[in-house]
C-alpha cells in the first residue's frame, strides 16, 4: 500500500508540473510571419583562435559587421523576426573555457540588440560539420554519447540564459537540421534525442516558445514522422526546411556532395530560357563532369543529371516538386491538430555564388524562386525565414564586403 501511495503521489506531482507548464489550450507565445536568417560566421576563425577574446567576441560574429541601423533597415524592409544561428561548438570546446560566461552573455546581448531594433528573434543552435579548423561538429555530437550529453547541458544553460526574456519576442531552437535517421525506415534515434533536448530547454526556460523539428536536415518527410503528442507542451512551433529542387538552388556548392559542384548555369525555372539555351547549359555541365569527375563516377553523375532534369522538365513538374514538402507538412499538422501559425519554413533560398567560384546566379532567378517559395508558405499559413543575410546565399551581403543584387530584397519589400 505504501508503494502504491508513493506511486500515486509521484504521478499526481508529475501531472501538476505539466499542468503548470502547459495550461489547457495554450498556443505558442511567440508569433512570427516573415523572417531572415542572419550569418553564422563571416571570417570563420579556426578553433585555435577561439580563446582570443578579439577573435570570438562579440558573439555571434555578425555583431562585428552589423549595427542598430542595419537591423532597423531589415525591419523596414518587411521582416518581423530574425533567425539567429549560434554555432554551439565554441561552447563545447576547451579553447573557450576562460571566456565561456562571456559567450553566453554575448548571445543574450545580441538577442536584446535585435529586439531593440523592433524585431523578434529565434536563437538557433546551429551545428555544422567538424573539419580541419574545428574538432566538434554535428557528427561528433550525434556519434559520441558523452558529447551529446554535453550538448544537452549546453542547451540547458543557453535556455537558462534566455529564460527571463519576453516570450513574445524571443524563441529558442535547440538544434538545427539534425543529421540523424537519414537512412532509417522508422522514426529511429531522433525522437528520443529531441525529447532530451526539449526537456533540458523547457526545464530552464518555462515560458519561451521552443522550435522543434524532424530528423535528417529538418526535411518535411522527417517532420511528418514525428509524433507531436510525445512532447507534452503546446508552446511549440514546428519547423521544416526546403531547398527543393536542389539541382537549381545549390548550383556550384562545393560542400554539397560530389554532383552539384559541377552544376552551374541552369535557369529558374528551366523554361525561363529557350530550349536550345538550356541544352547548351546542360552540355557544358556534361563536359565538365567528363573532364573533372573521377572516371568511375562519371557515368553515374551523367545519369543522375539526366534524371534530375527530366523530373523538372515542365513547369507543372517543377511546381509539384516545390509544393510536395508543404502539402506533406500541412497533412501532418491537420492530422495532429497543429495550427498553421505553429509551423515555420525555417530555411529556404537559392545560392548566389559559391565562395571562390566565378559563376554568379542571375539575380532574377533568385528573386523568382524566393517569391514562389514565400507564396507557397503564406498560402499554407506558415511563417518563413529565408537563408540568408550574407555569404553564398546572401540576399543583403555577398562576400568580402560586397553587396548582393537588390532583386530578392525588392521582392520581399514588395510584400510589405
Amino acid at each position: 500500500m505504501a508503494l502504491l501511495t508513493a506511486m500515486i503521489k509521484t504521478s499526481m506531482a508529475a501531472l501538476l508540473v505539466l499542468a503548470a507548464l502547459v495550461p489547457p489550450g495554450q498556443a505558442a507565445s511567440f508569433m512570427m510571419k516573415r523572417g531572415l536568417n542572419l550569418d553564422q560566421w563571416t571570417t570563420w576563425p579556426g578553433e585555435d583562435k577561439w580563446g582570443d577574446r578579439r577573435a570570438i567576441l562579440p558573439y555571434p560574429e555578425w555583431r562585428k559587421f552589423l549595427n542598430d541601423d542595419d537591423l532597423k533597415a531589415l525591419k523596414s524592409a518587411g521582416f518581423d523576426f530574425l533567425r539567429m544561428p549560434v554555432d554551439p561548438s565554441p561552447f563545447l570546446s576547451g579553447e573557450t573555457l576562460a571566456l565561456r560566461d562571456e559567450l553566453y552573455a554575448s548571445v543574450l546581448a545580441s538577442v536584446r540588440m535585435i529586439n531593440r531594433a523592433g524585431l523578434k528573434v529565434i536563437v538557433d543552435m546551429h551545428l555544422i560539420p567538424s573539419g580541419s579548423s574545428r574538432k566538434i561538429g554535428m557528427g561528433e555530437v550525434m556519434d559520441d554519447p558523452q558529447m551529446f550529453d554535453a550538448y544537452v547541458e549546453m542547451v540547458r544553460k543557453m535556455a537558462r540564459t534566455l529564460a527571463d526574456e519576453d516570450p513574445r519576442q524571443v524563441a529558442f531552437e535547440p538544434m538545427n537540421e539534425p543529421v540523424i535517421d537519414c537512412d532509417a525506415d522508422g522514426t529511429g534515434l531522433w525522437p528520443e534525442r529531441q525529447q532530451k533536448l526539449f526537456a533540458a530547454a523547457r526545464s530552464s526556460a518555462t515560458r519561451l516558445t521552443l522550435i522543434l523539428t524532424g530528423a535528417c536536415y529538418s526535411n518535411a518527410v522527417s517532420l511528418a514522422k514525428i509524433d507531436p503528442k510525445a512532447i507534452p507542451d503546446d508552446n511549440i512551433i514546428w519547423t521544416f526546411h526546403s531547398y527543393d529542387p536542389f539541382l537549381l538552388t545549390h548550383q556550384g556548392a562545393t560542400w554539397a556532395g560530389d554532383f552539384i559542384p559541377y552544376v552551374t548555369g541552369l535557369p529558374y525555372p528551366l523554361s525561363a530560357v529557350p530550349r536550345a539555351q538550356l541544352d547548351a547549359a546542360l552540355d557544358t555541365i556534361r563536359a565538365r563532369i567528363k573532364a573533372e569527375a573521377p572516371w568511375a563516377r562519371q557515368s553515374g553523375l551523367l545519369a543522375y543529371l539526366d534524371e534530375q532534369v527530366a523530373s523538372l522538365d515542365t513547369d507543372e513538374e517543377l511546381r509539384e516538386t516545390m509544393e510536395a514538402p508543404f502539402t506533406r507538412v500541412e497533412a501532418w499538422a491537420k492530422a495532429n491538430g497543429i495550427k498553421p501559425e505553429n509551423i515555420t519554413l525555417g530555411e529556404f533560398g537559392m545560392i548566389r555564388q559559391e565562395y571562390g567560384n566565378r559563376y554568379v546566379m542571375p539575380a532574377e532567378y533568385r528573386a523568382a524562386y524566393v517569391r514562389d517559395m514565400i507564396a507557397r508558405a503564406e498560402a499554407h499559413g506558415f511563417a518563413w525565414s529565408v537563408w540568408s543575410h550574407g555569404g553564398a546565399f546572401g540576399i543583403v551581403d555577398a562576400f568580402d564586403g560586397d553587396k548582393a543584387e537588390p532583386d530578392v530584397m525588392d521582392a520581399i519589400r514588395s510584400l510589405h
